[in-house]
């Protein structure tokens, strides 16, 4: 495997607080990283010193000088006065551009709805950074390093973009990608780093993989159990718990997940919080009767009926335009429906997470900001909590909790509207892109507190991850006026806009189906036999490594028990990389 970048004990430190030290890694072709840590531990300073935005304090990086590497930063710049068409795809015609197939699947799903022929300068943010994106894709470059790539792309979008960079890996293309979203990190990546403490860990396989051997790693080095019920454990207790499609792991690596979560319940008690919530909120919270509302000539929803209930989780999806962000203000009353009527229950408290940050005091310091709301708070448990600790669960410590608002990085301001919002007591929750500029640490705290939160939640998001772990159902507004209940979920959503957007299949696409449908058959059968024999395999490790305690002081036993186990580790790796492509086509 051609090496494409590496680093060699790179340091880098911004005035006493030093981000990396002493870091050595590098990529190579085909390997496909997903960078995982804090907001502000250098996730994208090390994207920057490896493409050469930047350079370290001391050590060095090496780049193949035979390698193109295309960098998709947070802050895009493009020329002056150039148009869309000039930036993605050189200035061809449409005709010459459109010739590719590679090139028009980019185009539709990346720049739909957007004019080839408008000036870059003249986008909105969201459609600057769609520009960006499409245009590192359509350079075909060898290492592709993405910071946040997913950022303003809809749940079809991003779904799409991962179907592109697995085509794109299997033909050699290396890639480097900082993001939070972990469906798109685990439906993507074959390697994950994680950065924290100034150094980076790697990890094989892709978030799953990490969550199970990070879980792992902190069993082992825990003293005590105390240690070993955290976060991160109950994340993969949801993980092994959910749906189907994110256990389609090696039947091996799932006793070890077992073993690992055997006695940590289950993420949430749905029917105890329900029971909870009611109290709280009564029988009624919304009801929505014959609801229409239109934005020009645009009917965002029609006739809509809907009653929403106390303890209900739901989350909300549907393509950029769709309505979603209307439908919460309609739940808040700030908008009124053009007609049809939103009722409100008597009792309620409405906590409403914008995508607009809140203007905050920049003078005011973090503690001091939580503290004038609340010293105290009680959370939905019933325990008390002082605000410095809220704070330090959501990534406040030490020198942060005194810091100006003015200098807080966009991530740390949303983990502050998010946490002020908290300490208002809300018993209903309207959470409008709740995990934009948070890192994965952050997530999983705002889960774990959501996994015990007695009320109405209703939770709009692209990030299929964080949907399936806060919410027990998902409705989808599909922009033709309706607001549908999807018992699939996101999966259910995709083949719904797939459906809709494909011609009616021909014969000779049925009898390619047929094929197809024969060809993953016979990979489940030759996956069967995989398993079968990675579970011998396992069990003559086990053999062998029982073999080297019993004969420690025989030392030519030793030896050759030593190259049986590595025999044995071999042949297990080598069935570990068939049981991946069999898996692979299996699920076609």
């Amino acid at each position: 495997m051609a090496n494409i970048v590496n680093a060699e004990r790179i340091s880098l430190a911004f005035g006493t607080r030093i981000l990396l030290d002493g870091v050595s890694l590098g990529l190579g072709e085909g390997d496909v990283v997903g960078v995982v840590g804090r907001n502000g531990d250098g996730k994208t300073t090390l994207l920057r010193l490896l493409v050469g935005a930047a350079e370290p304090d001391s050590g060095q990086v090496i780049r193949n000088p035979g390698a193109s590497i295309g960098y998709l930063s947070q802050d895009e710049t493009f020329a002056p006065g150039a148009t869309v068409r000039e930036v993605v795809v050189g200035g061809q015609a449409d005709h010459v551009w459109a010739a590719e197939a590679g090139s028009r699947a980019v185009v539709h799903h990346l720049l739909a709805g957007i004019d080839l022929g408008a000036a870059v300068a003249a986008l909105s943010g969201g459609e600057r950074r769609r520009v960006g994106l499409a245009t590192v894709l359509l350079a075909g470059h060898d290492l592709l390093v993405l910071d946040e790539p997913t950022n303003h792309l809809d749940v079809e979008a991003v779904a799409w973009l991962a179907e592109h960079l697995n085509l794109l890996q299997s033909r050699g293309t290396a890639m480097l990608v900082v993001s939070h979203d972990r469906w798109f990190l685990d439906a993507v990546c074959n390697r994950v780093w994680e950065v924290h403490d100034a150094v980076v860990d790697a990890y094989e396989g892709g978030y799953a993989a990490y969550v199970l051997a990070r879980a792992e790693r902190v069993r082992q080095a825990a003293a005590n159990e105390a240690r070993r019920q955290n976060l991160l454990r109950k994340e993969l207790a949801w993980l092994r718990r959910g749906p189907p499609a994110r256990t389609s792991k090696p039947k091996f690596r799932i006793d070890a997940a077992n073993a690992l979560i055997r006695d940590v319940p289950e993420p949430r008690d749905s029917i105890r919080l329900r029971e909870f919530a009611t109290t709280r909120l009564g029988k009624d919270v919304f009801d929505l009767h014959k609801v229409t509302y239109s934005v020009g000539e645009r009917t965002l929803l029609q006739q809509l009926d809907w009653s929403i209930g106390p303890g209900d989780r739901i989350g909300l999806i549907g393509v950029n335009g769709a309505g979603k962000t209307t439908l919460l203000r309609l739940f808040t009353q700030e908008l009124a429906p053009a007609s049809g009527t939103v009722k409100q229950g008597r009792t309620l408290r409405i906590g409403h997470l914008s995508q607009v940050v809140t203007v905050l005091d920049d003078s005011e310091r973090v503690l001091e900001s939580v503290q004038r709301l609340q010293r105290q708070v009680k959370l939905a448990t019933g325990v008390e909590s002082s605000a410095s600790n809220l704070l330090e669960d959501f990534g406040f410590r030490g020198e942060r909790l005194v810091t100006r608002i003015g200098e807080l990085s966009g991530g740390e301001r949303r983990r502050l509207q998010f946490l002020r919002l908290l300490l208002s007591e809300p018993n209903v929750l309207l959470l409008d892109e709740p995990t934009n500029d948070l890192d994965i640490d952050t997530l999983t705290v705002i889960e774990d507190y959501l996994d015990t939160w007695p009320g109405t939640l209703i939770v709009v998001s692209h990030d299929r991850w964080f949907l399936e772990r806060t919410c027990d159902v998902t409705y989808a507004l599909l922009g033709d006026g309706r607001c549908v209940m999807l018992p699939g979920g996101v999966e259910e959503y995709l083949e719904r806009r797939a459906t809709a957007a494909s011609p009616h299949p021909t014969t000779g696409t049925s009898k390619a189906t047929t094929t197809a449908s024969a060809a993953q058959r016979q990979a489940r059968k030759d996956l069967a036999r995989v398993e079968s024999q990675l579970a011998k395999i396992e069990a003559e490790i086990q053999r062998i490594h029982a073999l080297l305690d019993a004969n420690a002081a025989d030392y030519p036993r030793l030896v050759a028990l030593g190259s049986e186990l590595n025999q044995a580790l071999a042949r297990r790796e080598e069935l570990e990389a068939q049981w991946l492509e069999l898996a692979e086509a299996s699920e076609g």
